[in-house]
């Protein structure tokens, strides 16, 4: 199994085809969902799947809705971000994410590999994003 974090490549086509809408007036639902280290999630990925999905205390297939940050420019490039997301009073282990468009297809968006296991046993598993900069934005497009 392997883990690479990356932004998909169907995502990059759904862009250039106008599938996806990242503004803050759009009907569509961004969500993550948490995987083991057993998943493949790569370029690759197209979907939100449940193989290989964490289960555990708190945790719901499909994982958390995101709240969209909304996107701006930094230098020449298009960035964008998602507000933190947690889970309470949870138990579970995770080591990657996906984020994932939710309905139709449920396509994938970006892979997110956390680099090692992280576990929590009744406590919050908390996913926190970067600042939405030119450098360091979770999506950018430049």
């Amino acid at each position: 199994m392997a883990i690479k974090q990356v932004m998909c490549t169907s995502f990059k086509k759904a862009l250039l085809d106008g599938e996806m809408d990242f503004s803050t007036n759009t009907a569509q639902v961004f969500k993550i969902a948490l995987y083991t280290s057993s998943a493949t999630l790569d370029a690759a990925t197209t979907a939100y799947s449940t193989a290989n999905e964490v289960t555990g205390t708190n945790y719901t297939a499909g994982g958390n809705t995101l709240t969209l940050v909304p996107a701006t420019t930094a230098g020449t490039s298009a960035i964008t971000s998602f507000s933190d997301t947690v889970w309470n009073s949870a138990t579970f282990t995770a080591r990657a994410a996906l984020i994932y468009q939710s309905g139709g297809s449920n396509p994938a968006v970006a892979v997110l590999d956390f680099g090692a296991d992280y576990s929590t046993s009744g406590g919050n598993f908390n996913v926190q994003f970067p600042p939405v900069t030119e450098s360091t934005a979770i999506i950018k497009i430049g």
